[in-house]
């Protein structure tokens, strides 16, 4: 199952993609669907088994996300 991280900017969401993945958590970029409003066009797309460790991991590197949806309930 996948959830999707948005963000409010660009920079935040290439700092996620790149924080996830130093904690080792498979994260990649992907457009924003048309279903989710978002300032920016970016989110990124992560294993919902790993939302606990995601979120941790946004508060230690203080990165603002404005959502995280799971996708199968998009």
């Amino acid at each position: 199952m996948a959830c999707l991280a948005t963000f409010r900017t660009t920079s935040m969401a290439l700092m996620f993609e790149r924080a996830c993945r130093a904690a080792g958590v498979s994260a990649r970029i992907a457009p924003v669907p048309r279903k989710i409003s978002s300032s920016c066009g970016l989110a990124c797309e992560f294993p919902c088994e790993e939302r606990q460790k995601v979120e941790a991991v946004t508060a230690a590197k203080k990165i603002d996300v404005a959502a995280i949806h799971n996708m199968d309930q998009l």
